[in-house]
């Protein structure tokens, strides 16, 4: 399975604008994301579909994105991910 090109990226406009709405996420490079200073997510494409590969508990996971029910599943994950890691982040701080 192979990075998805610029056209693939941009057939997934809708969804990279609300990838782009999740605090702290930076996309260095067209439809690959960082978060913080770490790879998160990017994506794929295949005679299949189009497939998200996000970073969760410290391994990339990968999620179908070829319905809407899935890139908002997958829209949701990444910011449940996110929100995650920064109450992490803050209660260490907290205690630091």
């Amino acid at each position: 399975m192979k990075h998805a090109g610029d056209q693939a990226v941009d057939a997934l406009a809708p969804l990279l604008v609300r990838i782009r709405q999740i605090d702290g996420m930076q996309e260095r490079k067209h439809g690959i994301f960082y978060w913080r200073a770490s790879a998160f997510l990017h994506f794929h494409e295949d005679p299949a579909g189009f497939f998200g590969d996000m970073k969760v508990a410290g391994d990339f996971r990968r999620f179908p994105l070829n319905t809407s029910a899935e890139r908002a599943a997958f829209v949701a994950a990444a910011r449940a991910t996110v929100e995650r890691g920064a109450a992490r982040s803050g209660r260490r701080r907290a205690k630091g």
